[in-house]
């Protein structure tokens, strides 16, 4: 080929890859141009799912086009997180991922995803507190008395699970190593049916968000004995922190927020965190949201970096620190 063709060869080539640009970036900007499908990497009916169809209804009404929500549940959020990095990077599937299968799942156990590779992190979305209960037929009035009878009877006393990675596991492994007891962990994909079985006194406590306890609380079938937040929740004002129970260090919420498979294009990221800037400060599902127990949140991606790695490092600590792992 002469160089008069190669070079128009190339002259055509750059016209095509410029026009295949601009016909990307209208696109995403015009996004989306059809259904948005929202993944879930709990059970349906828990504290993830029912956030994820409020903001999906959210969302659906701010972009004019429906948002779906797929449930993906198992291995501790892990499924739904491995799931969603398979999809493609052009914004029609996005994840809910929180504390467990964004931040400590890949501490305590192989995981088939990596956060930093396979994700773009977008928004914090949500936060709340988790909630030591026991059943109201337990003989347990606090805290302290909970610890003491572990401590009479190592192994005795057991307490569900989410799943390896959850907040339900970690704040029991930390209680066992900071007050020096033995418990047996039962462990479920979800923290609906594991509340079941603490209701019905086949498992004798947990510490869960807020949503599947809250109207057992309410009702008197559970008993809350402790709060995982630094400070009395104005949410619930009438239960003690674990440090005022004699438990110190046991301080984390449970958060959740928004991931899109890597290389999605920074304008449709873009059109993700002006939709949410927007949905996020609604009054109805900020209402709906403290129904659930939790706070709405909406961060940029820079905050929400800041804290995935805030949140990676103090993990990281506590999992060395009181060698955690999944079972």
């Amino acid at each position: 080929m002469k160089i008069t063709q190669i070079a128009a060869a190339a002259s055509r080539l750059v016209v095509l890859m410029s026009a295949a640009v601009a016909l990307s970036t209208a696109q995403a900007q015009n996004f989306p141009v059809k259904p948005v499908k929202l993944i879930v990497t709990y059970p349906v009916g828990g504290s993830s799912d029912l956030m994820a169809r409020i903001m999906g209804q959210k969302l659906s009404e701010h972009w004019g086009q429906p948002v779906v929500v797929e449930s993906k549940p198992g291995a501790a959020g892990s499924i739904g997180m491995e799931f969603a990095a398979r999809q493609p990077n052009d914004g029609y599937t996005f994840v809910i991922g929180n504390l467990g299968p964004a931040a400590v799942n890949p501490l305590i156990t192989k995981v088939p995803y990596n956060m930093d590779r396979d994700f773009i992190a977008v928004s914090l979305t949500a936060t709340g507190p988790n909630i030591l209960v026991v059943p109201a037929s337990s003989p347990y009035k606090s805290l302290g008395e909970l610890v003491g009878a572990a401590r009479a009877k190592p192994g005795a006393i057991n307490f569900a699970t989410s799943g390896p990675g959850s907040m339900s596991h970690l704040a029991g492994e930390l209680m066992m190593r900071q007050a020096g007891i033995k418990m047996a962990q039962i462990p479920y994909k979800g923290g609906g049916q594991a509340v079941v079985d603490v209701l019905a006194g086949q498992v004798q406590m947990i510490v869960s968000d807020a949503l599947p306890v809250a109207q057992h609380i309410k009702s008197g079938k559970l008993r809350p004995l402790a709060i995982t937040s630094g400070r009395r929740s104005p949410h619930w004002p009438d239960i003690p922190t674990f440090a005022e129970g004699g438990l110190n260090g046991i301080v984390a919420v449970n958060w959740w927020g928004v991931f899109l498979p890597a290389g999605t294009p920074q304008a449709v990221v873009n059109s993700y965190l002006a939709a949410l800037v927007k949905t996020q400060a609604d009054p109805d599902l900020k209402e709906r949201f403290n129904g659930l127990g939790v706070d709405a949140q909406v961060s940029t991606q820079e905050e929400f970096r800041t804290f995935l790695a805030a949140e990676r490092a103090m993990y990281a600590k506590l999992v060395a620190d009181n060698n955690i792992k999944a079972e």
